[in-house]
């Protein structure tokens, strides 16, 4: 299972296993970062599941697609390296990501 550090909005990081085969979002709220909204469940309509990703980690990640760029878009807190948790699947190869829970708004 990859291990992937989430850091929550205060700047607490944690070290958490996350299956491959599930989304970031549903890793994260899985382990309790209960500020990690995801209003949606996953489906892509709200962005109340963003994260900022290790940039490194960028050629790991499928492309951003034109609904999840729409979504970011409204976020006052969007940077080079925000993502929708819920489109980002779980792989063996994010083993050592380290994502950051974007502020709220």
């Amino acid at each position: 299972m990859p291990k992937i550090t989430i850091v929550s909005q205060s700047g607490d990081a944690r070290d958490v296993e996350a299956q491959v085969g599930t989304t970031l979002m549903e890793a994260i709220r899985d382990n309790g970062f209960d500020e990690l909204l995801a209003l949606c469940g996953g489906c892509c309509s709200c962005a109340t599941c963003h994260v900022h990703v290790d940039a490194t980690f960028a050629d790991k990640l499928p492309p951003i697609s034109a609904d999840e760029d729409d979504l970011l878009d409204s976020s006052d807190h969007r940077d080079a390296t925000s993502r929708l948790s819920c489109q980002v699947p779980v792989t063996d190869a994010l083993d050592g990501l380290r994502v950051t829970i974007a502020q709220d708004g």
